[in-house]
């Protein structure tokens, strides 16, 4: 459903909200290993969220990425827009360039529902609420 770039932006939007609560900034190894990710891979991804101001970084030795306030209020379909951008809430389940209510594709009324679904899902959840959750083992990013 999402790319595998923005599947890894969510993952470590909440790794670094769960480990930053505490104004702890995190590094970009500590932040591939905690989620999975190649070093190298992450490193963009969060460059590119640090533009999008969804995360904050500090350089130098006590340096590292970490989430403001702020940042834990935004929302999952924050994330996925500022890798992904509009489509998975506007594309053709299809993939076909032009669909729409007057010439839709042979799936467009039902995955019209579907799209809703996700971006209404996606909306409603911030970063802070699925940390509450992560902080009380109630959800994981990684199994041990």
């Amino acid at each position: 459903m999402f790319s595998k770039t923005c599947e890894y932006a969510l993952r470590a939007m909440l790794f670094v909200g769960q480990k930053s609560r505490n104004g702890n900034k995190i590094t970009i190894s500590e932040i591939a290993r905690g989620i999975d990710s190649p070093e190298y891979f992450i490193a963009k991804i969060l460059q590119v969220l640090n533009r999008k101001r969804l995360i904050q970084s500090q350089k130098g030795p006590s340096g590292g990425f970490y989430l403001s306030r702020n940042g834990l209020e935004c929302t999952l379909a924050d994330i996925v827009r500022a890798i992904d951008g509009d489509e998975i809430f506007t594309g053709c389940g299809l993939g076909l360039k032009s669909c729409s209510e007057k010439e839709p594709c042979p799936i467009h009324d039902k995955f019209s529902i579907i799209r809703k679904d996700i971006r209404d899902m996606l909306e409603s959840v911030k970063l802070g609420e699925c940390n509450e959750h992560l902080e009380k083992k109630l959800t994981f990013l990684k199994r041990v």
